[in-house]
């Protein structure tokens, strides 16, 4: 038998909490180490249990969501980070997937939804859909430092995007349109093992956390 996916809760309302473990415990193969009201309570219930994934709100009263991401991402050997809001797409998100989340989840997501995507972000699969990368799409600009800033991220992703080789730029073109490995398999004519190969040379040339940063790397180059 393979060992439980280890998940920490944090958010600062009790009932949330409640709720995410009372639906997440009732499965066989993911078991809740430990709850969290503030993102400070963060590193210390990482160091003690050593959790697969954190699921993290965004906004708490001490220290916020995304904070405790930038800190977690930061350390090493951190675990997956998954966000917990009730909007689509604002700056905070943005920001927290810029800082190594990998990917976020609406409150009101159906249980079976939330067990899968738990799932697929143990087995290092970020959770984007192709919608919900559109709509990142249209929030990006909006995040932070105005114009200037833009500009800059634009010519920084430029820069990180020269250094790949045409195959990588391809995959990671493909990457930021929210493409599966099965799909850019099938539209590069490479197989799923190939695509996951060029996506860990990417991750590894351009020191990125996940495919989301990949994402917006590629938003932030304007392609």
């Amino acid at each position: 038998m393979t060992a439980p996916i280890r998940v920490l809760i944090v958010d600062d309302d009790a009932l949330v909490r409640a709720g995410l473990s009372m639906i997440l415990g009732g499965t066989g193969d993911i078991e809740i180490v430990a709850e969290a009201g503030d993102g400070s309570e963060v590193p210390p219930l990482v160091a003690a249990h050593r959790p697969d994934v954190v699921l993290m709100d965004i906004r708490m009263p001490d220290v916020d969501g995304l904070t405790a991401t930038e800190a977690l991402r930061a350390a090493g050997s951190p675990p997956e980070v998954v966000v917990l809001t009730t909007f689509h797409a604002d700056a905070q998100v943005v920001r927290a997937l810029r800082a190594g989340a990998a990917g976020f989840l609406l409150k009101d997501i159906p249980p079976r939804e939330l067990v899968e995507a738990i799932r697929k972000v143990a087995a290092g699969e970020p959770i984007l859909s192709p919608a919900v990368t559109r709509q990142l799409i249209t929030h990006v600009s909006e995040d932070g430092g105005g114009a200037g800033r833009r500009t800059d991220r634009a010519r920084d992703a430029r820069d990180l995007l020269a250094k790949l080789s045409e195959r990588e730029r391809d995959v990671a073109l493909a990457v930021g349109q929210g493409k599966s490995n099965a799909a850019i398999g099938r539209e590069l004519y490479m197989s799923v093992a190939t695509v996951k190969a060029h996506v860990s040379r990417i991750l590894t040339k351009l020191d990125l956390n996940n495919r989301v940063q990949i994402a917006l790397m590629v938003y932030d180059a304007s392609l």
